[in-house]
C-alpha cells in the first residue's frame, strides 16, 4: 500500500529565517531597547544583584564532604555534582599517563535563549545574571541556565523563570535544539541542551531581563566578560546557511576527516578516588598540583539575593593563569575559511572534538616539549602582523570555576599562512561549521565561543 499523507501533515523549515537573524543582526541601535536603555538597564542590575564570595577552607562547606571511601568531594543529597579523580592514557603527545581531579556532573544542563518579534524584529531574551565563579559579578547570560537539580526543585528553591517555555516547546517553536559538551579538561563527560525556543508577545521580560537583538548582543561579545559562555555557547548554534558550497574541502570530507580521528586515536580514561591521586596534594583550603600548575579544587561561601537559593557553600575549581584561544581565519579564494583542530581532552565522550587553531595557557606549556608552547608564540607573532579582528578577555562559566579567564582572539593572516593544513587541522567555511553545530560534539566548547564571537564580527 503506498504512504499517503493528508493536508497539512508535511512541514518545512522556515525558508525566512535566516533572513530574520540578519535582519536582527543589522540591528545594532536596538528596537525595543535602546543602547542607552539597555546599559542604565544593566548598571542598575549590577548594583541590585548582592553576590559575595568569600574563599573557605573545606571544613566549613555545608553539605559538602570528602567521601570516606573515595575522598571524592560530594554533595549529601547525591545530586548537583562531585569532585572525583580521573586516570588518563593516550597515545599521542608529549605527555602520555597523567592523573587529575575531575568534575562528575552526569545530568544534562539547559540552557534556553527565547526569541520573539518586537516591531517586526527578532529579540532575544538576555539575563543579567551573577555567578560565584565570575571575575566581574554580573554578565549577560541565557534566558535559562540551570541543572536539571536546579529547574526540578532539588534545591528546594525559588521556580527558575521562563524555564517551561523550555521544557514545554511545541516543535514548530525550536529554532535550535542540539546536546554539546562542556570542557573536557575540567568535566567528564558533561553534556547541556543548548536550545533557541520562538516565544509569542505574551512572553514578557521580568526585573533581571532584557528583550535586545541579535546585533545588538553581538556588540556586548565584545566587551571584557560581558557576555558568559553559556550565553555563547547557545549563540553559536543559532543555524547559519546550508552545509556546503566553495570550500577547501566538502563537507562529507570533512566528517569523514573528524571521524577518522575520532576512529584512531586511542584515550583511555577511568574514574577513580579523589584520595592520594598522583601528582595532586590535598590542605585544608584546596586540592593543588605538586608543581603548582594547571588548576587547584577549592571551596567557597556564597551570598545571593538573586538566585533560586540566597545563600549557600561549594568547591569550584580555579585555573592557574590567563588562557589564549585563538582562531585564525583566511579568505581562500575569496571564501572565509577558519583553522579548526583536532583536539583531545579527557573528558570528551568521543575521543576528540574540533577545537580553535591554539588553545592552551602558556604556564602550563613552558616546561613541556610539545607544539603548543611555539603555537602560543606564533599566536602574539600574528596578534602583531595580522589582522586582529577580535581580541577580548572572556571568562568561563562561573557556577564551577572561579575566574577562569582566557584572551579570545581571532586574527585573519594573509597569503604568508599557507592554505597546506598541518597533520590534525582543517581550514573550514563558516556554513560547514554552522552546519556541524547542528549536531552533538562536533565543536568544543572555546571553538563555539569563538564562532559566536567571528559571526559578531563578519554579519
Amino acid at each position: 500500500m503506498p504512504l499517503t499523507t493528508g493536508p497539512g501533515l508535511l512541514r518545512h523549515a522556515d525558508p525566512h529565517l535566516a533572513d530574520r537573524l540578519a535582519e536582527s543582526a543589522r540591528a545594532t541601535g536596538g528596537v525595543a531597547t535602546s543602547p542607552e536603555q539597555f546599559e542604565k538597564w544593566f548598571t542598575e542590575r549590577r548594583a541590585a544583584q548582592v553576590h559575595e564570595v568569600t574563599r573557605i577552607p573545606f571544613s566549613k562547606l555545608r553539605n559538602w564532604s570528602f567521601a570516606e571511601d573515595t575522598g571524592n568531594l560530594v554533595h549529601d543529597s547525591g545530586r548537583f555534582f562531585s569532585v572525583a579523580g580521573l586516570r588518563v592514557d593516550v597515545d599521542e603527545g608529549p605527555v602520555r599517563h597523567w592523573s587529575q581531579p575531575i568534575i562528575l556532573q552526569p545530568e544534562i544542563g539547559l540552557l534556553g535563549i527565547a526569541v520573539r518579534e518586537i516591531d517586526g524584529v527578532l529579540h532575544l531574551l538576555m539575563q543579567a545574571k551573577a555567578e560565584p565563579g565570575n571575575p566581574n559579578g554580573v554578565q549577560l547570560s541565557p534566558t535559562v541556565q540551570a541543572t536539571k537539580s536546579n529547574y526540578s526543585g532539588v534545591h528546594r528553591g525559588r521556580h527558575v523563570p521562563y524555564v517551561e517555555h523550555f521544557v514545554n516547546a511545541a516543535p514548530h517553536q525550536v529554532i535550535a535544539d542540539v546536546l554539546q559538551s562542556e570542557h573536557g579538561a575540567w568535566f567528564y563527560r558533561k553534556r547541556n541542551r543548548n536550545m533557541v525556543v520562538e516565544v509569542g508577545p505574551e512572553v514578557e521580560a521580568g526585573e533581571d531581563f532584557c528583550w535586545l537583538t541579535l546585533g545588538q548582543v553581538h556588540e556586548q561579545l565584545a566587551i571584557d566578560h560581558r557576555v558568559n559562555m553559556d550565553a555563547r555557547t547557545v549563540l553559536s548554534c543559532l543555524p547559519g546557511s546550508g552545509a556546503d558550497g566553495i570550500g577547501l574541502h566538502t563537507s562529507t570530507e570533512i566528517v569523514s576527516w573528524i571521524t577518522s580521528h575520532q576512529a584512531a586515536r586511542d584515550v583511555e580514561t577511568t574514574v577513580v578516588g579523589l584520595r592520594d591521586l598522583p601528582g595532586w596534594r590535598h590542605s585544608d583550603w584546596s586540592v593543588s598540583h605538586e608543581r603548582g600548575l594547571f588548576f587547584d579544587v577549592i571551596a567557597v561561601d556564597v551570598v545571593a539575593n538573586s538566585r533560586e537559593v540566597s545563600n549557600w557553600t561549594q568547591p569550584l575549581i580555579e585555573p592557574h593563569g590567563v588562557g589564549v584561544i585563538a582562531l585564525l581565519v583566511k579568505r581562500i579564494d575569496g571564501v572565509l575559511h577558519a583553522l579548526l583542530r583536532a583536539r583531545v581532552e579527557p573528558g570528551y565522550i568521543d575521543a576528540i572534538e574540533l577545537a580553535p587553531t591554539v588553545q592552551g595557557t602558556p604556564e602550563n606549556h613552558l616546561h613541556l616539549p610539545g607544539p603548543v608552547h611555539q603555537q602560543l608564540l606564533d599566536i602574539e607573532r600574528r596578534s602583531r602582523q595580522d589582522r586582529v579582528l577580535f581580541d577580548v578577555e572572556l571568562s568561563e562559566e562561573g557556577g564551577r570555576f572561579h575566574h577562569s579567564r582566557s584572551r579570545y582572539m581571532i586574527i585573519e593572516v594573509g597569503d604568508d599562512c599557507p592554505d597546506e593544513e598541518p597533520s590534525g587541522f582543517r581550514w573550514m567555511t563558516m556554513p560547514q561549521i554552522s552546519w556541524l553545530l547542528q549536531h552533538r560534539h562536533y565543536l568544543n566548547v572555546q571553538a563555539r565561543s569563538l564562532i559566536a564571537c567571528l559571526r559578531a564580527c563578519t554579519d
